[in-house]
C-alpha cells in the first residue's frame, strides 16, 4: 500500500535539505529519501573539508614567500592535523546525526533508502528496511545530486583509484599523485597535495586548464602550478592505466607516461536519470540534465535542482534554486530564475573567480564584445602584495547595451573581489556609472578600475 504524503524530495543535498525544511516548516508532510549523508557532497567531500584543505596548504605557501618579504623560514608539512581537522571540525567523522536532526526539528520525516519515480506523483524507495512506496499529493522535488564520471580508460576498472570522495579522506599523504581532469576538482587537490610535499602531475585532454573559463585565467594558473613543481600536460590523453606494486602508470597518447602512488579520477560528474525514472513522467532518461522552467518545474507535479538541472554543480546554485522551488510548490510570489550573473570560485591559490559569460561564450551568443584585461602585479595593491601576486581582472562588455556581460578575477581571494562584478553583471550596472564609483585604495579590487579604463565601451 502507498503511503500519502504531501512532498516527496529525493535526495537531501544541500538544495534539497533547505527545500524540504522550508516545504515542512510551512506544515507540509514532506518525506526525505535520501541513502548517504543528509547535506550531500558538500559538507562531506566536497566545499566544506577541501577548502579546509587549500587554507592548510595556503599557509604552508605563505611560510616559504617569508624570504622573499621578511626575513627567513623553514616548513616542515604535516598533513595529520589536516586530516584531523576535516574528520573532526568538517565532517563529524562523516556523520550526520546533526543534520538529520536539524531537518525533522522543522516537521519533516526522512528515509533511508534510494527513491525512483515508478509513476506520475509516485515514488517508490528502496534501502535497508525494504521497499516503501509514497504518493506525492503535492509534488515530487529531485535532487540527486551527481557522480563522479569515470572514463572507459583500459585498465582502470578495477584499480583503487581515487575520487573527490578518496581524496578528502586521506590520512596519509601519497608521496606521488596523479590527477587525471584539469578542472576545479583536479587543480585545488594537485596543489594542495604539492604544497604538502608530493610529486604532483596532471594530466588533461583539452588544449589547457579549466577550459570553460578564459585563456588568460587557465595561463596564469598553469604557470603558478608549474612554478610550484606541478607536472601540466594539457592536450593529453591517457590510453591505458596499470597499476602493479601499489603505483599507478598512465601511458598517454603522445607516446610518453607518467608514474604514481595515488591516481585522482577528476573528469566531471553525472546524475543518472535512468535509476532516478523520470521516464515515468516523460522526461529523456538518456539526457544530461533534466531541463527546468524559470519555477524550476520539470513536469507536471515535479521540480528539479541542484545539478540535476546542469546549471553547475554549485552549491549556490542548487540553495537559490530550492528557495524558488519551495516558494512555486507553496504558490507564494516566486522570483524567476535567472542565471546571468551565475558566480563561480576555483579555489586555488590564486583564486579563479567568474562570474557571467567569458569572451568566447559572449561573442557564440552575437553578442557585440569588448574586452580589457589588466594584470594583477601591475596593479597597486599586486605590485605592493609581491609574492603570490599573480593574476588578472578581465571584462567582457556589450558594447550596444554598454553594460558588463561577464567578468573574471585571479587573484589571492579572487572570490571575494568577484562580488562587485557580480553586482555588476547581476543588476546590470552602466559601465559609465561602475567608472564613477570611488575604488578603495589600496585593494586589489581596485584593479577593476584600472580594466574599466581599459574598456572600449
Amino acid at each position: 500500500m502507498a503511503e500519502e504524503v504531501d512532498i516527496v524530495v529525493v535526495g537531501m543535498g544541500p538544495g534539497g535539505e533547505d527545500a524540504a525544511s522550508r516545504l515542512a516548516g510551512a506544515g507540509l508532510d514532506v518525506v526525505a529519501v535520501e541513502s548517504r549523508l543528509v547535506g550531500g557532497e558538500c559538507p562531506y567531500f566536497a566545499c566544506i573539508p577541501t577548502k579546509m584543505m587549500v587554507r592548510a596548504a595556503d599557509s604552508l605557501a605563505e611560510a616559504r614567500r617569508v624570504p622573499v618579504l621578511a626575513g627567513h623560514s623553514a616548513v616542515r608539512p604535516d598533513w595529520t592535523p589536516v586530516a584531523d581537522r576535516v574528520r573532526d571540525e568538517a565532517t563529524t567523522d562523516w556523520n550526520d546525526d546533526a543534520a538529520v536532526r536539524r531537518f525533522e526539528a522543522t516537521g519533516g520525516r526522512l528515509v533511508r533508502g534510494t527513491g525512483r519515480i515508478t509513476a506520475p506523483g509516485e515514488v517508490t524507495v528502496s534501502g535497508s528496511a525494504g521497499t516503501l512506496v509514497f504518493r506525492a499529493r503535492r509534488g515530487i522535488v529531485l535532487n540527486p545530486g551527481s557522480e563522479p564520471v569515470i572514463p572507459p580508460i583500459d585498465g582502470l576498472d578495477g584499480t583503487p583509484y581515487w575520487t573527490n570522495r578518496d581524496a578528502v579522506a586521506a590520512t596519509q599523504l601519497p608521496d606521488s599523485l596523479l590527477v587525471l581532469g584539469g578542472g576545479p576538482v583536479g587543480l585545488e587537490f594537485a596543489q594542495v597535495f604539492a604544497r604538502f610535499g608530493a610529486s604532483v602531475a596532471i594530466v588533461e585532454m583539452s588544449d589547457r586548464l579549466l577550459r570553460p573559463t578564459e585563456p588568460e585565467a587557465a595561463a596564469v594558473l598553469t604557470e603558478v602550478l608549474r612554478g610550484e613543481g606541478v607536472d601540466v600536460r594539457t592536450g593529453e590523453g591517457v590510453d591505458s592505466v596499470e597499476h602493479t606494486g601499489g603505483r599507478f602508470r598512465l601511458r598517454l597518447n603522445s607516446g610518453t607516461a607518467v608514474a604514481g602512488e595515488r591516481l585522482l579520477v577528476a573528469t566531471g560528474r553525472r546524475t543518472d536519470l535512468a535509476a532516478l525514472g523520470v521516464g515515468a513522467v516523460g522526461l529523456d532518461e538518456s539526457a544530461r540534465s533534466v531541463p527546468v522552467d524559470e519555477r524550476m518545474r520539470a513536469a507536471d507535479g515535479v521540480w528539479a535542482i541542484g545539478d540535476v538541472t546542469g546549471r553547475g554543480a554549485f552549491t549556490h546554485t542548487s540553495i537559490y534554486q530550492s528557495r524558488i522551488a519551495a516558494a512555486d510548490i507553496l504558490g507564494l510570489d516566486a522570483e524567476a530564475a535567472d542565471y546571468r550573473a551565475m558566480p563561480a570560485v576555483t579555489f586555488t591559490d590564486p583564486e579563479v573567480a567568474t562570474v557571467g559569460l567569458t569572451e568566447e561564450r559572449a561573442r557564440a551568443q552575437g553578442v557585440d564584445v569588448r574586452t580589457a584585461c589588466v594584470d594583477l602585479p601591475s596593479a597597486p595593491r599586486g605590485w605592493i602584495h609581491k609574492a603570490g601576486n599573480d593574476g588578472l581582472v578581465k571584462l567582457v562588455a556589450d558594447a550596444r547595451r554598454a553594460t558588463l556581460v561577464g567578468a573574471t578575477v585571479v587573484a589571492p581571494l579572487g572570490g571575494e573581489v568577484l562580488g562587485a562584478l557580480a553586482v555588476a553583471v547581476h543588476a546590470e550596472v552602466p559601465v559609465e556609472t561602475l567608472r564613477g564609483m570611488i575604488y578603495a585604495y589600496p585593494t586589489f579590487h581596485r584593479t577593476i578600475e584600472a580594466a574599466l579604463a581599459a574598456l572600449d565601451v
